[in-house]
C-alpha cells in the first residue's frame, strides 16, 4: 500500500507560525482593552465626590455665579491635596458652560459616564477626570466634572496597547522560530539589507549591501542592487551639498575673520574711533547675515530630514511657549487656537523655524495682540498668523516679502534691523512641504500670513 506523502514541512511551519501569531494578536486586541477599561475606570471615591458637592453647594447658594461672565472665574483652578483641579459645568443639554473648547479627553469621559450611568473616575494618560455630580439651581439641572493632573503606573502588559508595532514584531519573531531553516535562509539577506539601511540613515554614506546578497538572482538581489544604486546617488548628492555649504562658509567667513583680527590689532594700538566701532558693528551684522543665508540653504536642501506624522500643537509647543513669553515682555497678548487632534506629516525643524520667524515678526509689529490659529480639512492644513499692526499697504510688497533680501518700503520693515531673510526661510520651509504661503492685509489694520500644507 503506497504511503501518503506528508505535507511540506516549510508550509506546515509557516502555516502554524502565522496562524498562532495571528491568533495571539487577535486575543491581545480583544482582551487588553477590556483589562485597560477595568483598570482605568472605577467608581467615584468619596473624596472626589465631596469636592464636587462643595462646588455644587456654592453654586446653589450663589446662583449669580452661573452667569456667563463669571463662569470661567470660579471654574478655572482649585486645590485638591496640593494639586490644581479644573471644574467643568455642564448643562442638561451636554454643553460645557465654562470652557470655550473642551478637551478631547473630557468629551470622551462624558460619553463613558453616560454609559456607566453613575459617577465614575477615569485615568487617562496624564490626567484624572471624574464626575458627574448632578444638582439643580435656578430650576435647571447641571452636572459637574473635575479634571486634575495625575499619573499612575499601569500593569506591564498595558505597554503593548501603546506599542502595537512591538507586539507585531514579537509575533513575527515567533513565526520566524516556527518557520526554521527556511525563514533563516530568507531572513539573512534581509538582515544584511537592514544593517546597510540603518548605517546609511545614521550618516555612513559608504555603507552598501554585501556582494553575496547583491548577486542573488531573486527579488532580494534586485532590491539590493537598487539600494546600492540609490546609496551611490545619495552619497554623491550629499557630498556635493556639503562641499557647496563648506565652500560658501569658508569664502565668506575667512575675510570676516581677517577683518575682525585687524580691528582687534587696531584697538590694541590705541586706535579707538567711531569709525572702527562702526566697522566692527557692520562685520558682526554681516556674520549674522551669513548664518541666516546658511540656514536658508539648509532649509531649501532639507538635509538629513524626514517627514513625521505629528500632532501640530505638540510639534509647535516650544515655539508657542517662547512666543508667548516674548509677547508678555512687550505687553502684548498671544492667542493660540490649535486643536490637539490636528495631525499632519511635517518636517519638524523647518516648519518650526518658519512658524517661529512669522510669530516673532508678528509680535514685533503688533499693537496689542497676535493670533495663531489652525484648521484642517480632508485635503489640507491651514495655519494663520494674524497681528493688529500697521500691515503692508503696497500690494506689490505683499507678493514680494517672501523673496530673499526683499524689504518693503513701508514703515513696517524699515527699522527692523534684519536683512529680509526671515520670511524667505519661512517660504522655503513651506515649499519643502509642497505647501503655499501668502500675506494679506486685515481690516481696519493688521497683517495675516496664511500657510496651507497638503495632508
Amino acid at each position: 500500500m503506497p504511503k501518503i506523502k506528508s505535507p511540506n514541512n516549510i508550509f506546515v511551519k509557516l502555516l502554524l507560525g502565522f496562524w498562532l501569531c495571528s491568533s495571539l494578536i487577535i486575543a491581545l486586541i480583544g482582551i487588553l482593552p477590556l483589562l485597560q477599561q477595568n483598570h482605568d475606570q472605577t467608581e467615584l471615591p468619596p473624596s472626589l465626590e465631596h469636592l464636587l458637592s462643595k462646588v455644587a453647594d456654592k453654586l446653589k447658594a450663589n446662583p449669580h455665579l452661573l452667569q456667563e461672565d463669571k463662569l470661567r472665574r470660579w471654574g478655572r483652578f482649585k486645590e485638591f491635596n496640593g494639586r490644581p483641579v479644573k471644574i467643568y459645568l455642564v448643562d442638561q443639554n451636554g454643553r460645557v458652560l465654562n470652557s470655550h473648547k473642551p478637551s478631547r479627553s473630557l468629551r470622551r469621559f462624558m460619553l463613558l459616564a453616560d454609559e456607566a450611568e453613575q459617577p465614575i473616575k477615569h485615568q487617562f494618560r496624564d490626567e484624572l477626570i471624574f464626575g458627574p455630580y448632578i444638582f439643580e439651581a435656578n430650576q435647571q439641572q447641571y452636572s459637574l466634572f473635575g479634571r486634575l493632573p495625575d499619573h499612575h503606573p499601569r500593569p506591564w502588559f498595558f505597554f503593548f496597547i501603546d506599542n502595537k508595532l512591538l507586539t507585531l514584531s514579537i509575533a513575527i519573531v515567533l513565526s520566524g522560530l516556527l518557520c526554521g531553516l527556511f525563514a533563516w535562509h530568507l531572513g539573512k539577506p534581509l538582515r544584511s539589507l537592514k544593517r546597510s539601511a540603518d548605517a546609511l540613515a545614521n550618516g555612513d554614506l559608504s555603507s552598501r549591501v554585501d556582494t553575496a546578497t547583491a548577486k542573488r538572482n531573486d527579488e532580494i538581489g534586485q532590491l539590493a542592487q537598487a539600494f546600492n544604486g540609490m546609496a551611490d546617488s545619495v552619497e554623491d548628492m550629499v557630498n556635493s551639498q556639503q562641499r557647496l555649504i563648506s565652500d560658501i562658509s569658508h569664502e565668506l567667513r575667512t575675510p570676516l575673520t581677517r577683518l575682525k583680527l585687524s580691528l582687534a590689532l587696531s584697538r590694541k594700538k590705541g586706535q579707538q574711533t567711531q569709525e572702527i566701532d562702526r566697522i566692527e558693528y557692520e562685520a558682526d551684522q554681516l556674520e549674522k547675515m551669513i548664518a541666516e543665508l546658511l540656514e536658508l540653504s539648509r532649509v531649501k536642501l532639507n538635509a538629513n530630514e524626514s517627514k513625521h506624522q505629528l500632532e501640530l500643537a505638540e510639534a509647535l509647543s516650544q515655539i508657542l511657549d517662547d512666543a508667548d513669553f516674548e509677547a508678555q515682555q512687550q505687553n502684548k497678548l498671544l492667542h493660540i487656537d490649535i486643536d490637539d487632534s490636528i495631525q499632519v506629516p511635517i518636517y519638524p525643524r523647518p516648519l518650526t523655524r518658519a512658524v517661529e520667524n512669522l510669530l516673532r515678526n508678528a509680535i514685533r509689529y503688533a499693537v496689542s495682540q497676535v493670533t495663531i490659529q489652525a484648521s484642517i480639512t480632508a485635503k489640507q492644513l491651514t495655519l494663520e498668523i494674524i497681528d493688529d499692526g500697521p500691515g503692508i499697504p503696497d500690494q506689490s510688497d505683499l507678493e514680494a516679502i517672501f523673496k530673499p533680501f526683499y524689504r518693503p518700503q513701508s514703515a513696517r520693515d524699515r527699522e527692523s534691523g534684519g536683512w529680509g531673510l526671515g520670511l524667505a526661510i519661512a517660504e522655503a520651509a513651506v515649499s519643502a512641504h509642497q505647501g503655499k504661503i501668502k500675506a494679506d492685509n486685515c481690516q481696519p489694520h493688521g497683517l495675516k500670513v496664511t500657510i496651507t500644507l497638503p495632508r
